[in-house]
């Protein structure tokens, strides 16, 4: 039985309201316990149909029963070991995960009036179901990175991975392209930072004045966190920009900060909590936009540099050194694919992208229309920071179909490699820790084929 993944945390905190409000309800029991942790008939029965609603299921009843149960045990032996290392979480970080979950139900739904429609209760008593399992999938993750935080695979790994794979196992690998871009990115004038400061200091008096931070962030931030309550999770130094993390590691617990400007807008920033050279914290952010004169203006520019290509007067490298605005001008304005962090990308890779990274909004639309070395015309784009720009985007090179191989595919099978890793260093923990653990199944699953060694006598 394969794993998709290791947690089916999407799963956990959609079917108590999904399933329980829409399903026929089962005669409940217990059919596992772990530690004192304990697992319900109608949990397996609420998540095996939301798999068949989303098309989630293959193989038998009972065989997706198992794999559910199976998930449901890693998670509760997860919850155990989080009480034996005293693992805690905050309400705030709770609220924030409710926050965040609430915002998914309310994109799906269209409106918050259609979601508490659809379940007949307030978003006040829709949270109050649902806290304990949001509170719960935190202390999880918590586990699960300390699991996973020092697992890595080094080349040798990779190799010995793709050489143990049997030939009629390797995969094929769709078309992909090696992608280069110039962008232009127009500045922002003084008038509209200082809008948006003085926008953002009203804020920050309404927290100061006893408003709810995280409620602010979800209303008014511009950061994908907004759906978190703007809380940025556990972080050491060097993953923040600096202006950033040089006030937010000097914040008291509780402090809300000055008004801070980075590459990527205006901030406020509240400590969570501070543990050695670890942060939590949450922030507000807000961005100052490019005047729509400024953008004519940078679309103009590309159009002339796209014709200097196009009539050999200057190569795209050179333009791209010459013209760009990123730092990948350098290196002739190579996109970066961030789930590899290589330079080749499907169409489908952008199309997923888009929801993580703005950049890569409606990119495989442009691409999907040029020939290998043909320069587009100037097209609108929104960066990684959520600014306004434009960029000629260029073919560089396409990879045709092809059985997956080291020399040209190295970063997939590294991460095949490292997924697998992964797999083992979960197997590996849940025989230790299950051989600990007090562990009881219902005879019904006795005969369960599971994945990982449970112990189970």
């Amino acid at each position: 039985m394969k794993r998709n993944s290791i947690l089916m945390a999407c799963f956990l905190l959609a079917l108590p309201m999904f399933a329980q409000n829409r399903q026929p309800q089962v005669i409940d029991k217990v059919v596992a316990v772990v530690g004192k942790n304990i697992v319900l008939q109608s949990d397996i029965e609420n998540q095996y149909l939301q798999m068949r609603l989303e098309g989630g299921a293959t193989g038998t009843a009972k065989s997706m029963q198992c794999q559910v149960l199976e998930e449901l045990l890693l998670q509760k032996l997860m919850l155990n070991q989080a009480e034996m290392d005293s693992i805690t979480v905050t309400d705030e970080q709770v609220e924030a995960e409710l926050d965040r979950r609430i915002q998914y139900f309310v994109s799906r739904m269209g409106s918050q009036e259609k979601l508490e429609e659809y379940f007949n209760k307030s978003i006040l008593e829709i949270k109050d179901e649902v806290r304990r399992a949001a509170k719960e999938n935190l202390l999880q993750q918590q586990v699960q990175s300390k699991i996973m935080e020092h697992v890595v695979v080094t080349p040798s790994e990779v190799k010995t991975f793709f050489r143990n794979l049997p030939q009629d196992s390797i995969p094929m690998v769709g078309t992909e392209y090696e992608i280069c871009q110039i962008v232009k990115r127009p500045p922002v004038s003084l008038d509209e930072k200082l809008r948006v400061k003085d926008r953002l200091y009203q804020i920050r008096k309404r927290i100061l004045e006893g408003e709810s931070f995280s409620t602010l962030a979800v209303l008014y931030s511009e950061d994908p966190t907004a759906t978190k309550g703007g809380e940025l999770g556990w972080t050491g130094r060097g993953e923040w920009t600096p202006e950033f993390e040089s006030v937010a590691f000097n914040l008291r617990d509780g402090e809300i900060s000055d008004v801070v400007e980075t590459e990527f807008g205006f901030h406020i920033i509240q400590l969570i909590e501070k543990r050695d050279n670890m942060v939590n914290c949450r922030h507000i952010l807000l961005q100052a936009k490019v005047p729509v004169e400024a953008l004519e203006k940078a679309q103009n520019e590309l159009d002339s540099v796209a014709q200097l290509i196009r009539n050999g007067d200057m190569t795209f490298e050179e333009a791209c050194k010459k013209f760009s605005d990123e730092d990948s001008k350098s290196n002739g304005g190579y996109l970066t694919n961030p789930a590899s962090g290589g330079n080749r990308i499907s169409l489908t890779d952008m199309s997923e992208l888009e929801s993580y990274f703005p950049e890569f909004k409606n990119l495989s639309f442009v691409i999907s229309r040029l020939e290998v070395g043909e320069v587009s015309d100037p097209v609108p784009m929104t960066t990684n920071e959520n600014k306004d720009a434009f960029r000629l985007v260029m073919v560089k090179k396409k990879i045709d179909p092809h059985q997956a191989n080291l020399k040209d595919d190295y970063n997939l099978i590294q991460g095949w490699a490292l997924n697998m890793k992964k797999q083992q260093a979960i197997g590996q923990w849940v025989s230790d820790k299950a051989a600990k653990a007090y562990i009881r199944l219902d005879e019904n699953f006795s005969d369960c084929e599971f994945y990982y060694d449970w112990n189970i006598k």
